[in-house]
């Protein structure tokens, strides 16, 4: 499908390219009804199913590094704050579902599910609790979107949203001095379909547990504009497992992350190919 314009940011208006924006608001620092029926698994959704047959599923280092670099670092859109360093939690992602439908609800709780089996060492699961909750989704319609931006973010900023993002979905995280993410918001549409749905579920999600930019350099990755996914592709699962390994720690630097990362990517491999039956 046809993506509109992303963007990210380390705080602020941030993605909408199927459309996304991202909005990671900082407090110490800032950054940047009708009810469907629930397909049994995402391979049920033709589009879904035709991209996992044409699926890239094997990838040099140098490709690897590539787009973890280009995600992990950096934020599309920038408001303040630094953005050269890593950003992720350091403390388990617990995700509370806020809204009406229970039928996305149970596409969402499958979504953390399956992030949750993906990643090695991220402990990630729904909470029935707004309270101990550190990821909060909110299930909008279409048409309450703008509304609830402007609830959130302030009109002057929804406005600005509107008229230069028309976005369908949105994310963003704030973090605290360390770089260690601290809450995450994501906003998604209940309304345009499974595959829009879980294309920016999976997205939104993943993006506020870190690799907030977007980059078009890579053709492999749901952080790409231009690239529509709708589950959790091999290439985001390196991206994510790299992140998330205990030796990428949350304020790194390029240099330190370098210093480490063909270790952890010799590990990330073994798990990356055991969870996806990848041949040699």
């Amino acid at each position: 499908m046809p993506r509109r314009r992303t963007a990210d940011a380390d705080h602020g208006p941030a993605r909408t390219g199927r459309a996304f924006l991202r909005l990671a608001a900082a407090a110490l620092s800032l950054l940047a009804v009708t009810t469907m029926p629930l397909p049994a698994s995402t391979a049920e959704i033709p589009a879904i199913a035709a991209r996992q047959r044409a699926e890239k599923k094997s990838f040099t280092d140098a490709e690897i590094t590539d787009g973890f670099f280009k995600t992990a670092f950096g934020a599309e859109y920038h408001l303040a704050g630094r953005v050269d360093r890593i950003r992720k939690y350091s403390t388990p992602v617990r995700v509370f579902a806020d809204g009406r439908r229970a039928d996305r609800k149970a596409q969402l709780a499958r979504v953390i599910g399956d992030i949750a089996a993906r990643v090695r060492h991220l402990d990630i699961a729904m909470t029935e609790t707004d309270g101990d909750a550190n990821v909060r989704v909110k299930l909008v319609r279409d048409r309450d979107l703008y509304h609830t931006i402007s609830q959130s973010y302030g009109s002057e900023r929804a406005r600005e949203i509107k008229s230069s993002l028309d976005p369908q979905c949105l994310s963003g995280f704030r973090k605290n001095e360390a770089f260690e993410i601290e809450h995450s918001d994501v906003i998604l549409t209940v309304d345009n379909g499974d595959f829009v749905f879980l294309d920016c579920a999976y997205e939104e999600l993943l993006q506020s547990l870190g690799p907030i930019n977007d980059t078009a350099s890579v053709p492999w990755t749901m952080f790409n504009d231009n690239v529509s996914m709708g589950y959790f592709d091999v290439y985001d699962q390196y991206i994510l497992n790299l992140l998330y390994d205990p030796r990428v720690k949350a304020g790194m630097t390029l240099a330190e992350v370098k210093a480490v990362l063909p270790d952890v990517l010799t590990d990330v491999r073994v798990w990356v190919k055991k969870v996806n039956n990848l041949p040699e």
